[in-house]
């Protein structure tokens, strides 16, 4: 009897401990298209540190940068099908899938980077946020900058649209982006940005349009000359989160992820500055020439484009209210 009371003891401390038992660590899988050193990488490093920190270790984020699990069109559906948890991707790329973000790539549409977060953060950002969930069936969790854009290339300076004349431009996915180059009176491109840099080093394209941190980042100087303050562009870019996973995860996770969300964006938002403010003069060192525009030569140009795309993008009384603001 003394041996059945002891083993009961022993099974019953086992059960207890059983229950007591942790929970299996969930493991998120986010990506991002740019190098380990760029502000996507600092948003999502602030997304893991957070995470973590709230949910006590339960979660653990893995980041795959630099496009090892594809490129953004491929990162966005993805995060769509679930097979990815999270990434960054600029509003260039989500336009094929989202049209209202469109609205946000209009060229000249936004002064000044204030003014650009002023709008994103208010009603029409959050607007266009629910259009990314519904269309890409994820959560929207916030939006950072690609940077204030600019046209390089390594054949001539370009000081008016008329330079542009024969020369093979890339610029991303976005049929706004394509329609406004064309309008400028170049040959406009889409290419995947992990290819930009063999494109040019090669001579299948003549130059391309990114902000001032990438073309450090992406080392852009090595293959190229001459920059162009057009500032035609402050690109928006979206972290988002797949609804399917956030579906299945406990509702303090789904909290926690929330938060590291926002604290992932302002994160991100903060080193673009810094590293946009630090490129320039790194890049002057290594010979890039930088030139002064006319901007109301080139916004004249691209009229056209606000009148093509006005009524799928809300109307012109949408695109006036936000110049206004």
């Amino acid at each position: 009897m003394l041996f059945l009371f002891t083993s009961c003891q022993k099974d019953n401390r086992k059960s207890s401990e059983s229950s007591k038992k942790k929970p299996d660590k969930i493991i998120l899988r986010v990506a991002q298209n740019s190098s380990i050193d760029h502000y996507y990488q600092v948003g999502l490093e602030k997304f893991k540190e957070v995470l973590e920190a709230e949910t006590k270790g339960t979660v653990e984020v893995i980041i795959y940068p630099s496009g090892q699990l594809g490129n953004e069109e491929q990162e966005i559906i993805e995060v769509k099908l679930g097979i990815i948890d999270a990434t960054i991707v600029s509003s260039g790329n989500l336009a094929p899938f989202v049209p209202e973000i469109g609205l946000f790539n209009l060229p000249f549409i936004f002064r000044d980077q204030e003014h650009f977060y002023k709008i994103l953060d208010s009603h029409i950002g959050r607007q266009v946020g629910k259009s990314i969930e519904a269309r890409v069936n994820c959560v929207f969790l916030g939006y950072c900058s690609y940077g204030i854009r600019n046209v390089f290339n390594g054949k001539k300076p370009i000081l008016t649209p008329a330079d542009f004349k024969g020369m093979k431009i890339r610029v991303m996915a976005s049929p706004i982006l394509i329609s406004s180059f064309n309008a400028l009176g170049a040959q406009a491109t889409s290419m995947s940005w992990n290819e930009l840099y063999s494109a040019l080093q090669q001579g299948v394209i003549d130059g391309a349009e990114c902000g001032t941190a990438d073309l450090l980042l992406e080392r852009f100087y090595e293959v190229t000359k001459y920059v162009s303050y057009t500032n035609h562009l402050i690109g928006a870019a979206v972290l988002i989160f797949s609804k399917k996973k956030y579906n299945k995860l406990p509702p303090s996770v789904q909290t926690a992820v929330l938060n590291a969300g926002r604290a992932g964006v302002l994160a991100a938002r903060k080193s673009e500055i810094e590293m946009s403010e630090q490129a320039l003069e790194k890049l002057e060192k290594k010979g890039i020439e930088f030139f002064s525009v006319n901007k109301d030569l080139f916004r004249e140009k691209v009229m056209p484009v606000y009148e093509k795309y006005a009524e799928k993008l809300g109307g012109m009384k949408l695109i006036e209210e936000i110049m206004r603001k």
